[in-house]
């Protein structure tokens, strides 16, 4: 039937004529022909509610080509003469549907299910045996592991590979290839689980990473074998000083290097558990100086250690530190620009929010940032000069404007922490001429910013402006009337009211900044700030003490703690304050005393001479400076205590805290063969037999001790402890070596 050959196509067998299918059917209506099954299995397989469509669709396609006759006779001639197949389509076929249908229903499901075998084959294309096939990652599945594929495949990474590669990443003259192999495995084994699947697999055509104990192996050959090999195919001697890209091998393996710190820094990127971020970044330290000839590549990385260095957890701050330290000392004149200026703002965008637990962190970013600014002084002026001028930009206009948007832009954490962070830099660097100039500037705004608003409510912030004042006082030796603003609070008017509440949890300015009505109103506020203005006039008062002018110096202050004393009727702080007062005049008459004598008979613009006379009279310890010291080790064991008691602190500032997940018990995972597994897999088929933690991987195994007896189940352990043997170590070195090798402790800060 002409509508079933339609349907058949076949590679080499030709469609059968119009006239040997009608004789066959004429000869022999019984058999049923092969063309006539498959038109069988299409009536099959089409649902009964469509057979009588098919019908009245022939029907009335006869009686339209009956009806041309009537309507264009001289058409259906021309038809008639020229092409009468077309007149006679299919009316046999339709004849016989429409007589037969009932008798041949029967014989057809029948030869369909015979031969629905031989007419699948027909009816899809099926390509001839020689025709080249693609290669697909499923097809080496189950082939052996060291075996490769043919043109255009994939080698499979197994350990018996891993093991090769080390062996010879550990010879004395490292093949170049091998060191590419390694790095290729690498991509391979970041492109395995990396998100961008498609962009990725293209360069991951080398090798093929299956499972988590694989790609750990790649990444344990990388971080622990790579950086040695490189060195050993670059012949770098001990004691050179010459730099990486200069040796004459360096062109060698200039391009792989380059795509290797490329995958890492983007493995750093991805990775989130702490601990591997530590052996990453470890390692990343070790690879340092071969960043240097990448100019592009190095910014990136920097910008990404930048971020962990503001925001990650505490060992990782350092690292990320010691790396970009690293880094930029090897090329400092092309990037200690960007890395300053990125450092401050991330410096300065992580300091808006100041509480027990973020402190410490800020306090490690500004003195790591100081170190920074301490490389080229020169350099560092440009910056300093920029962001001070900022900051005394926002004060002008808060002093001009006096809207509360722009007493906000200055009375807030970031921009006191940039004050400290100035400060810091300035008395680190007194004793280079560079950055002095800008001591007078710094303390200008800083004094502006104590006396915009003096109100009680900003005491906490005064007394962190103060602070700052003071060290930058000591360190540079500059004389800063810092007094009177100190004494001032005392004749406050808020500060002198009777409190109205009473509360029993100690007020602390450390993470203050404003006080509310209700904290004004309680007797903590008060104890707080007598205890602040102890401790602060003490501290400068004995830095001051061995100078030549400090008998004139205390008058003032004198004077305003005997009015302050007169009117107090709080006895502790009567006390504290007769204490300070009594040891203030004792160090003052001191003071005159060393002058009345002949040691002084030089002239007061002698500064070299003042200089001696003053360090003399340190050496020989004040009364003031004796008790300073004292006092500050009952004020050091007061914070450090305070420091351990981080919940209450949070409850007294109101410090919402942060629902973290459970700790975990510190075993590292290991799979089947015993390796340590960086990366454990989330793969059901791969979970089997491991332990549920995984994120730990620097603690060792350690069983729960029982309370009883524990002598004897430490003695136990070593007993029972097993002792590999000589065929084991044999068979299976890379696994004891994984397994016994810690790579945390191996990366030792000591060790670089």
């Amino acid at each position: 039937m002409k509508v079933a050959t339609k349907k058949v196509k076949t590679l080499d067998k030709t469609k059968p004529k119009k006239d040997a299918i009608k004789k066959k059917k004429q000869s022999d209506k019984t058999k049923v022909p092969k063309v006539a099954k498959k038109a069988v299995k299409q009536k099959a397989e089409s649902k009964d509610e469509k057979r009588p469509k098919k019908k009245s669709a022939k029907k009335s396609h006869k009686k339209d080509l009956e009806g041309l006759k009537d309507l264009d006779p001289e058409f259906y001639d021309f038809l008639k003469k020229n092409d009468k197949e077309l007149l006679d389509f299919n009316l046999m076929d339709s004849d016989d549907d429409d007589d037969d249908g009932d008798q041949n229903d029967a014989e057809m499901k029948e030869a369909g299910e015979e031969e629905g075998d031989e007419e699948d084959d027909e009816k899809y294309h099926k390509p001839s045996d020689d025709l080249a096939v693609a290669s697909d990652e499923s097809d080496f599945e189950g082939e052996d592991d060291g075996d490769e594929a043919a043109t255009g495949g994939v080698q499979k990474i197994t350990l018996n590979l891993l093991r090769q590669w080390e062996m010879q990443l550990s010879k004395p003259n490292v093949p170049v290839e091998t060191v590419r192999q390694v790095i290729q495995a690498f991509n391979s084994a970041l492109a395995s689980i990396s998100a961008d699947a498609e962009g990725e697999q293209a360069n991951a055509a080398a090798y093929k990473v299956v499972g988590a104990a694989a790609f750990n192996g790649v990444i344990q050959l990388c971080v622990l074998h790579l950086q040695p090999a490189i060195i050993r195919v670059l012949g770098v001697k001990p004691n050179s000083s010459l730099p990486l890209h200069k040796h004459k091998k360096w062109v060698k393996v200039r391009g792989c290097l380059r795509y290797y710190l490329t995958d890492l820094i983007r493995l750093v990127e991805q990775v989130s558990s702490s601990n591997i971020l530590n052996v990453l970044l470890k390692h990343l330290h070790q690879m340092a100086g071969m960043v240097v000839p990448f100019t592009a590549l190095g910014k990136t990385i920097l910008k990404r250690l930048i971020v962990l260095w503001a925001t990650g957890d505490e060992t990782v701050r350092v690292l990320s530190f010691l790396c970009i330290l690293k880094i930029t000392r090897k090329q400092q004149a092309t990037m200690l620009n960007h890395v300053l200026k990125a450092m401050y703002l991330a410096y300065v965008r992580n300091s808006k929010f100041v509480s027990p637990n973020t402190l410490p962190g800020i306090n490690f970013m500004r003195r790591s940032l100081v170190e920074m600014f301490a490389l080229d002084l020169n350099v560092s002026y440009q910056h300093a000069f920029l962001y001070i001028r900022q900051l005394a930009i926002h004060l002008r206009n808060a002093v001009i404007l006096k809207k509360k948007d722009s007493f906000q832009a200055v009375y807030n954490w970031q921009y006191i922490n940039s004050l400290r962070l100035w400060a810091d830099l300035l008395g680190a660097s007194a004793n280079k001429p560079q950055l002095q100039p800008l001591v007078y500037p710094l303390v200008t705004i800083t004094t502006g910013v104590i006396r915009l608003i003096p109100t009680a409510q900003y005491f906490p912030l005064r007394f962190h402006c103060l602070q700052s004042l003071i060290s930058l006082a000591k360190e540079t030796n500059t004389f800063i009337p810092i007094l009177p603003l100190i004494v001032e609070v005392l004749r406050s008017n808020t500060f002198n009211r009777k409190h109205t509440s009473v509360s029993m949890k100690p007020l602390q300015f450390t993470c203050i900044l404003r006080l509310n009505k209700a904290q004004l109103a309680e007797n903590g506020f008060r104890d707080e700030v007598v205890e602040q203005v102890c401790g602060l006039l003490l501290e400068y008062l004995a830095h001051e003490s061995a100078t030549l002018a400090f008998s004139d110096l205390v008058v003032p202050v004198v004077m305003a703690i005997k009015a302050y004393l007169k009117e107090c009727r709080n006895a502790n702080y009567t006390r504290k304050l007769k204490q300070l007062l009594e040891k203030i005049q004792e160090s003052g008459r001191f003071i005159e005393q060393q002058r009345s004598k002949n040691s002084v008979n030089f002239d007061l613009k002698d500064a070299k001479a003042v200089q001696a006379w003053e360090q003399q009279v340190r050496n020989k310890r004040t009364p003031l400076d004796i008790y300073y010291t004292s006092w500050l080790k009952t004020h050091e064991t007061k914070k450090r205590r305070q420091a351990a008691q981080v919940d209450d602190i949070n409850a007294d500032y109101d410090v919402p805290k942060l629902k973290r997940p459970a700790a975990k018990t510190g075993v590292p995972v290991r799979n089947e063969n015993g390796e340590l597994e960086l990366f454990p897999s989330d793969s059901e088929d791969e979970a089997v037999g491991l332990p549920k933690d995984e994120d730990d991987d620097d603690e060792p195994e350690m069983e729960q001790p029982q309370k009883k007896k524990p002598k004897q189940k430490a003695d136990k352990k070593k007993i029972e402890k097993p002792k590999p043997t000589a065929t084991d170590e044999a068979a299976d070195d890379y696994d004891e070596a994984a397994t016994a090798v810690d790579i945390v402790k191996d990366l030792d800060l000591n060790d670089w």
